[in-house]
Order: structure tokens, then sequence, then C-alpha cells
């Protein structure tokens, strides 16, 4: 049956692909978005085709046109209806219940196992596969993997389809008029949730562990899991933020979050499981190594104590610190944190050494002549 499409209604739906991603060959769902009046898209790629994913790929396309469509057509995504009641009402999901409300969107739904009936944008899921993802696209992150393809949904606009006379762009024109303004701020597109955490300092969200700062154990957390980051937090403040891990089974450190356990049980620095795999700038490596040398355990505590630093500095500024602490041989926490603050503070360092007394002292005599004369004469012993 020959269709027309209103302007100002959209269709939404997931399609998959094979890509590579930093590096690694993986399969991304890629979300795409279309305005059958106009023909006009967006599409998003994600490592996983979750609710976040189905929030997330909307919030974008909303900003890439600039405006909200009346209504959006979909099928019946787990993600999106958690069950179809016996008179064909469905029952929405959560967090998708909350997306439509907070855009106003009338959600219209296709029969079950029946993909002609969103047709338009079940097409330009093949096409967005055939076009955008062969060859295999290879980019360092997701990100610079969708700009890509925002880019590609732009150039798209210039094109002159079969039987009609405009280009999409000058089509979506009349989408845009029809379609309401953006609100004045987005949908958080997050899955929300609450833990506990667990004598390791660990928080459990799905089948994954991310760890918190180890002051927080045994406390009851709330979670916000967005497409790429965990955030963590106890009461209103956030105490941890991690890139999601969409393996299984696994266990995300944060190393700075066992530092003051570390600092206090200063024999577990080598064993430590979060600090393994840990990539510091050698010259961490070089404090550590001096500070052990001239102060035995104690220079050991002393290194933690300078990693602590990271609690509320950048790396980059904490090894100018590091750096510069090793150039001038003042090898000690309080040197590297005088320096730091200075640094930070862009004042020049003021550095009494006689604070350091962990300083290597060296004493210079005064030359006498004499003995000098004995030298030159052979008489060794004499001037000893």
């Amino acid at each position: 049956m020959p269709l027309s499409h209103p302007p100002g209604h959209a269709q939404a739906d997931f399609g998959e692909a094979q890509v590579r991603i930093g590096g690694v060959e993986q399969k991304a769902h890629f979300f795409v978005l279309d305005l059958p009046h106009s023909d006009a898209c967006y599409v998003r790629a994600y490592p996983a085709a979750v609710a976040e994913a189905w929030v997330d790929g909307h919030i974008h396309a909303f900003a890439f046109f600039g405006a909200v469509p009346q209504s959006v057509l979909y099928d019946n995504d787990r993600c999106l209806v958690a069950k179809i009641l016996p008179h064909g009402t469905r029952k929405r999901t959560e967090l998708f219940s909350g997306f439509l409300s907070h855009y106003l969107i009338r959600d219209r739904d296709g029969r079950p196992g029946k993909g002609n009936d969103k047709g338009n944008v079940e097409g330009l899921v093949g096409y967005s596969r055939r076009n955008f993802m062969v060859p295999m696209p290879e980019f360092a992150s997701w990100e610079a993997f969708n700009l890509w393809l925002e880019e590609q949904c732009r150039k798209r606009q210039r094109a002159v389809l079969r039987g009609e006379s405009e280009t999409i762009g000058e089509r979506l024109q009349r989408d845009l008029a029809a379609m309401r303004p953006l609100p004045a701020a987005p949908f958080d597109a997050c899955d929300q949730e609450t833990g506990r955490v667990s004598s390791q300092s660990l928080v459990r969200y799905k089948t994954n562990d991310y760890s918190v700062p180890v002051a927080y154990g045994h406390q009851d957390v709330w979670i916000r899991a967005y497409m790429h980051e965990v955030v963590i937090g106890s009461r209103g403040e956030v105490i941890a933020r991690h890139p999601r891990c969409w393996e299984r089974d696994e266990i995300v450190f944060d190393p700075i979050h066992y530092l003051p356990l570390i600092e206090q049980k200063i024999n577990a620095l080598d064993q430590a499981a979060p600090l393994q795999g840990w990539d510091l700038p050698e010259e961490f490596a070089t404090l550590r190594r001096l500070m052990e040398a001239r102060m035995n355990r104690h220079g050991r505590r002393e290194y933690v104590q300078v990693l602590r630093l990271l609690e509320t500095f950048d790396l980059a500024d904490l090894r100018a610190a590091v750096t510069q602490a090793l150039r001038m041989g003042a090898i000690s926490f309080d040197a590297v944190k005088h320096l730091l603050l200075c640094r930070v503070e862009r004042r020049p360092p003021r550095l009494d050494l006689e604070c350091y007394p962990y300083l290597p002292k060296a004493t210079v005599k005064k030359t006498r002549a004499g003995a000098y004369m004995r030298l030159l004469s052979g008489d060794a012993e004499g001037a000893a």
C-alpha cells in the first residue's frame, strides 16, 4: 500500500554490524531514528542495545535535529516494553516511561513480529549497514566513530531521492517546523539502582564489581549506569566513576580508592590487586627506589603518601612535581607536596633543605696551602 507520512513524526530501530574500536573487533549496535516525511536520519553506535542506549540515542538525535518529534513508532523491544497486556496495551519499562514523559512524546507500537509496520526505518537500518559499515569501520573510540556517523547523516541531507524533486535537507525543514522545541534540560539517560559496598570496597552492578573508596565500606550507595560510565554515590555525593564494563564477572578497580588502606598496611604494596597494571610514569618508580634506599620502610609509606596526592591533584601536575623533586634531590613527601602546591598556585618554590633530614648532607672543608704543597712533594701521608 502506498503510504504518505505527515511531517513531524519519527520511527526508531536498532541494527548490528562488525566494527573495530580501539583495535578490537566487536559487534556494534547502532541506533537509527528516521523522519519518514523527509527521509532524514540519525545514526549512533553503541557496544550494547540496552535501554540506556535507546534513550541516549534519542537524546542525541533530538540534539542533532534541534527539535523533538510529535510521535515515534517502535517495535516491541523488551528494553522499551515490559509486557504486552491481553487487550494490546503496552506496559512500558520504567526508564522508557520517564523518557517519554520528559519529552512529551506519543509512542506508537508496531505489531509484534511485523517489521513492515515501520518500513522506513527498517530500510534505513539496511542503508546504514551497507553505506556506513562497509568496509569495516575502524576508529580509536566510540565517540570518534559517532562523530563520523553524524557527519555522514549531514552529508546524506544533500541527496535527492528517486521520485522527489527536493533534497532531504529541504524536505527536513517541513519536519522541523512540525516538531516541538527541545526542553530546557536533556533527560538523564541512565539505569538507576541501589547497592551495598562489600568488605573489599566493591559494589556490584549487573554482573561486574566496581571499586569505591575504602572509607565507604559496608555502606549503602546509589548507582547510575550510563552507556560509557558507571557513577556511584553516597547520599548526595559522587564517590566513584568508572568506565562501564560490558564483559561478565569482571572487577573494575581504581587504585586510588585503596591507597589509604595500603598506607596503613604497607606490606601489601606489592601484592595489592588494585595496583597491578597501574601504568604510572617512570619518574614514580625512580622516586620509590630512592625513598626506600634512604628511608627503608618509612620510605615506602612516604611513597604511598605521594600517590595519595592523586586523590586531589591531576597526574600531570604530580608528575611534574616528582620530576622537579628528583632533579633537586629533595626526596621526600613534604618536598613533592610543596613543589606540587607551588606549581598549582603558580608561585616559586622555597624549599628549606634543613627541613628534610633524609637528604644526604655534604661537608665542604677549607683547603690549606701547606697540605696542598705536601701533596705536590709526594708526602701524601703527611697531607692526610
